[in-house]
């Protein structure tokens, strides 16, 4: 298959459950219907040509097989059954323009679902990818892989919910839970949590995408924009990451001509023109950290005190230890490593960090900074045994070895 047929796939994938969901309420059936058709499409439209109309082709297809999915449920269906292929008959040529994109987002991230679920589910119905494709991107088995969408689906069934936007009172929540799962979903790309890459860069590029997709629905949302915003400017770094070996360059060595431009002057136009029109938010401060790293044509001439301050602010209107670690980081370079570590002192106790391989990685680095390298030394080994990424294991363990 084409990359131009996978892309048309995917992006009419959304747009086709959509649809089929709206009219069935069925969500689980309706799914793997759909799924059925992506397979069928991606084996017929290579060999024979695109049809006239894609969405159409696909939407008459999943019904069509929904409509086999329901015969074979049970003999009750049959007369919904007989409804409804008169409904697809009379609407194959009109396909409705609806975007139910949104709405299935809210569905993928429903509360009830935990954050795996919801990450597999939002990457199978709405980013298109199929079971297999979806269980290598997170290094599991097909088949449990496949185990938990079916189970999620099945939670999902089980609430009740159905195919429509979440009541206005809880749609700023829900939303919220929207768009961490897609930034979950960019940073398992980014910096892959275990396997022998340190980037999965097809996470990372499915979620840009579908936070564009967001983007273009709910347009006048600040934090949307500041979540594409830091994507794109983070995401801008990938070209400079890795050597030809695969193995990780820090920020602070990576040539960084090779950013990439392009990425950049979006992302900062972008940040610029939400932070000055909209309520100020997390995503939107982590964006403007991202742009002033990138602002800086050295290392050297980063602006470390303006990035704390934003830290500082970040850290009162979302606190979370993993924004007090970064902060401790910025703080050394503006007061010095002593001023770093203090702040890490309390995360010790933080048990939602203090296992993190990053906590023993930062304290190790301000260690290092603090002319202590033994103690230095024993914080990266403590790191790179914490982590499962295999690139993050073998540049802690240089780390250390340089210090020995």
């Amino acid at each position: 298959m084409t990359p131009a047929i996978e892309d048309l796939l995917r992006g009419l994938a959304p747009q086709v459950l959509g649809l089929l969901a709206r009219r069935n309420e069925r969500f689980d059936l309706c799914e793997d219907a759909v799924q059925e058709a992506l397979l069928v499409a991606a084996q017929h439209w290579p060999a024979e040509g695109l049809p006239s109309n894609p969405r159409g082709w696909l939407l008459t297809v999943a019904s069509r097989r929904l409509t086999d999915l329901w015969r074979s449920e049970n003999a009750r269906r049959q007369r919904e059954v007989k409804a409804f292929r008169l409904s697809v008959d009379e609407d194959l040529v009109d396909v409705p323009a609806e975007d139910d994109t949104l709405t299935l987002l809210f569905l993928c991230c429903h509360p009830a679902l935990s954050a795996s679920s919801q990450l597999a589910l939002t990457l199978r119905a709405v980013g298109g990818l199929t079971t297999a494709q979806v269980a290598h991107a997170f290094l599991v088995p097909e088949s449990t892989m496949g185990q938990r969408i079916s189970r999620a689906k099945d939670k999902i069934r089980a609430t009740g919910t159905s195919f429509q936007l979440p009541p206005e009172e809880e749609r700023a929540e829900r939303l919220r839970v929207v768009l961490h799962v897609l930034y979950l979903i960019f940073n398992e790309g980014y910096t892959a949590s275990s396997g022998p890459e340190l980037q999965r860069v097809e996470l990372s590029a499915e979620a840009i995408r579908l936070t564009r997709a967001v983007r273009r629905l709910l347009p006048d949302d600040g934090e949307v924009a500041g979540l594409l915003a830091l994507m794109l400017l983070t995401d801008a770094h990938r070209p400079a990451r890795t050597a030809p070996d695969g193995s990780l360059i820090p920020l602070a060595e990576q040539d960084r001509r090779c950013w990439d431009a392009e990425a950049i002057a979006e992302g900062t136009e972008l940040i610029e023109t939400t932070m000055a029109t909209s309520p100020l938010g997390p995503y939107q401060l982590q964006a403007a950290i991202v742009a002033v790293h990138n602002e800086a044509a050295r290392a050297e001439d980063t602006d470390w005190r303006q990035i704390s301050v934003l830290y500082h602010v970040l850290e009162r209107i979302a606190p979370n230890p993993m924004i007090t670690l970064n902060r401790a980081i910025a703080v050394a370079m503006v007061d010095g490593p002593a001023a770093g570590l203090a702040l890490l002192g309390p995360l010790a106790a933080d048990r939602r960090l203090a296992g993190h391989h990053r906590f023993h990685a930062v304290r190790a680095h301000l260690l290092e900074m603090a002319g202590e390298p033994a103690a230095a030394r024993v914080g990266y080994l403590e790191a790179a045994r914490r982590t499962t990424s295999q690139p993050e294991q073998r540049y802690l363990t240089a780390r250390a070895d340089r210090l020995a």
